[in-house]
């Protein structure tokens, strides 16, 4: 059952969103060759708390952290490690908060130092296809109409999207309803309507979409070994229009500094 949403309660969760948006900030004030996963966990802990929320993911499902890191080939879900981040890595940090008993959830891929011109153009369509699924959420469309302007942008550029991960809708749960691929068809799927809140999260994959599950049961990583990025943005339908309660300008003014 799909759960919409009152202009109090988007209220709510753009606020959960902002925190997290500007956690994701403070992370990217602190990428860089050297610094560990695990240092960048413990500050979004203590970062998140301070603003009065609590971390989304630590305990659900049994999670162990604040954060998921997931370098180069790893797609989503990486644990933080002790193994340090290298010069060239691209980086998914994907954070969630509670705030007032509704979640925020987004992510972003860094990139560490200097990347190849390879992992920057797979960052950069991946970011295009989040913003031309976010255009097509709008009441009257379906949620294929979303996951088809995914998949079509990628595929044109040669990238695997990934089936077996989705967006999802977003409340007072993490997961909600309705379930958001990054591939369908037009005119398929659930009716878009106001009131409703989803996370949208393309998943590209350099090469094949497949994927497969480490030994930590966690981390998701690519079949062929090659990179993936992953971009999310929370989404409220407000006036028929899509409204993105989330914000990457923390990260960007961060990333502009450095």
């Amino acid at each position: 059952m799909i759960i919409y949403k009152t202009a109090e309660e988007i209220e709510i969760m753009r606020e959960a969103a902002q925190i997290v948006s500007r956690t994701l900030g403070k992370c990217a004030e602190m990428i860089a060759p050297g610094v560990t996963p695990f240092e960048m966990d413990k500050m979004a802990e203590e970062y998140i708390i301070s603003q009065g929320a609590v971390p989304g993911f630590k305990g659900l499902y049994d999670c162990p952290s604040t954060l998921l890191i997931s370098v180069n080939e790893q797609v989503v879900h990486g644990l933080p490690t002790e193994r340090p981040f290298q010069e060239g890595d691209i980086v998914s940090i994907d954070c969630g908060s509670i705030y007032k008993g509704y979640y925020g959830d987004h992510a972003y891929t860094f990139q560490v130092g200097k990347v190849s011109d390879e992992k920057k153009k797979l960052l950069k369509v991946t970011l295009e296809c989040l913003m031309l699924g976010i255009s097509e959420a709008k009441a009257g469309n379906r949620i294929g109409d979303i996951g088809f302007a995914i998949q079509q942008h990628a595929e044109k550029h040669g990238y695997g999207v990934v089936r077996d991960l989705v967006g999802h809708g977003l409340g007072k749960t993490l997961h909600e309803e309705p379930q958001v691929p990054n591939y369908g068809r037009r005119g398929k799927g659930k009716k878009i309507q106001e009131g409703l809140t989803i996370a949208i999260e393309p998943m590209i994959n350099m090469g094949t979409e497949k994927v497969s599950q480490l030994d930590d049961n966690w981390t998701i990583v690519t079949e062929d070994g090659l990179p993936s990025a992953h971009f999310e943005h929370d989404i409220a339908i407000v006036n028929g229009k899509p409204e993105i309660l989330s914000t990457f300008k923390y990260i960007e003014e961060a990333l502009a500094k450095k």
